[in-house]
């Protein structure tokens, strides 16, 4: 049994072969915070920076069996999902976690590389099962569209697309602007008391896994006590940071850079 004083996160979602999203990156960006990073593993990838190559998925009954075995053990103050892909398993999550449970649910459905993670059938049952339990919902702009069921090309769809997802019964929306045009990058916190925008450099790159990290970070600090708001503007900093110290791997793709450290071949 871990020391009382442990702060635990837990990630339910898929492994990344490369290391630059998915668990592996939660893991990492855990760790940077200071935050014990507990895992489910949904999938099993075969992806790098570029593409993803292959998915293979886990049984509903495996997913089952991992939330219930560190639940068990561990005082988590914050979990969060990722790639769940499929219906069983965004079923199997909503049956296995523990109720009152801190979530954070970053609505993973299609890799930048345009590989399908979460299948088509399996929206609705996020919607119903999952997301009313979310503390915090992090969709990027395709997701909010189809979470909302509307186009978002501007700050205001962003605005109105947090306030459709907030009807599905979240307790708060981050719609994430990266791919809004534009020379800055807008990201805004939509609850019941409004909308909070905040706004960061925009850089010259995609960075694999840069949607994870933040979600992750987000989840370390609602793990720490901290308020959803002030944790939305803690976890900004943070990607910010991560993003522009992303690292350049052997191939052509950036990994962000969550824990500050790189090992470099001289």
């Amino acid at each position: 049994m871990m020391g009382a004083q442990m702060i635990a996160a837990c990630s339910i979602a898929g492994s990344d072969s490369g290391g630059g999203a998915g668990i592996q990156a939660d893991v990492k960006t855990f760790t940077a915070l200071g935050v014990w990073g507990l895992t489910v593993i949904t999938a099993v990838t075969a992806q790098n920076t570029r593409e993803v190559r292959g998915t293979w998925m886990l049984p509903a009954d495996a997913v089952r069996a991992q939330i219930g075995a560190v639940a068990d053990d561990f005082a988590i103050g914050a979990w969060k999902t990722g790639m769940l892909g499929n219906a069983q398993n965004v079923r199997a999550v909503a049956e296995a976690l523990p109720e009152g449970a801190a979530l954070v649910i970053d609505p993973v459905m299609v890799s930048t590389s345009g590989h399908r993670l979460l299948r088509e059938d399996a929206v609705a049952d996020l919607t119903e099962l999952l997301i009313p339990r979310a503390a915090i919902v992090t969709p990027n702009l395709p997701e909010a569209e189809v979470l909302a069921g509307m186009n978002v090309v501007t700050v205001e769809d962003m605005a109105e697309a947090g306030r459709r997802i907030l009807d599905l019964g979240a307790r708060a929306v981050v719609v994430k602007g990266g791919h809004l045009a534009g020379d800055a990058a807008v990201d805004l916190f939509v609850d019941p008391e409004g909308v909070m925008r905040l706004s960061g450099k925009r850089y010259p790159y995609s960075v694999h896994g840069s949607g994870c990290c933040f979600s992750a970070a987000l989840t370390a600090y609602l793990a720490g006590g901290m308020p959803a708001r002030e944790g939305f503007a803690a976890a900004r900093e943070f990607i910010d940071t991560a993003i522009r110290e992303a690292a350049g791997g052997p191939g052509p793709g950036r990994i962000v850079n969550p824990g500050g450290t790189i090992f470099h071949r001289h």
